[in-house]
């Protein structure tokens, strides 16, 4: 049973950075992806981007590139996501997800299993 736990989300102000964690335990296989999405109020959840594990290949939507940028420890089996020039429409709940197969995905019915988010404020 994979699990995932996400860690460093917090307050903060417009053009700040801020690095999330995605802790992944359990599971045995080694083909997989890992996403990041975030979900503001009202609204539905969004796919920021996403990495194949084993390649480290990473893509991302269009209103976080150059801004965002995800990348993976191995050893540690943690997933993060560097966030920079923070705006407050980044303003949301964020969550990783995975999903076993390699290849990108921006639909959340296409990912196994979900953290629990951790929530990300960006004041102007």
């Amino acid at each position: 049973q994979v699990q995932l736990a996400e860690s460093g989300g917090g307050l903060v102000q417009a053009g700040d950075s801020l690095r999330l964690s995605c802790a992944r335990s359990g599971g045995t296989t080694r083909t997989y992806s890992m996403g990041w999405f975030r979900q503001a109020p009202g609204k539905e959840r969004e796919f920021v981007g996403g990495i194949i594990w084993s390649e480290g290949l990473t893509r991302y939507t269009d209103s976080v590139k150059g801004r965002f940028t995800i990348s993976r420890d191995i050893a540690k089996n943690t997933l993060y996501l560097q966030m920079n020039s923070l705006k407050p429409e980044d303003t949301a709940v964020y969550i990783c997800a995975g999903r076993r197969g390699a290849g990108f995905f921006s639909t959340p019915a296409n990912y196994d299993y979900w953290g629990q988010g951790t929530q990300v404020t960006v004041s102007s």
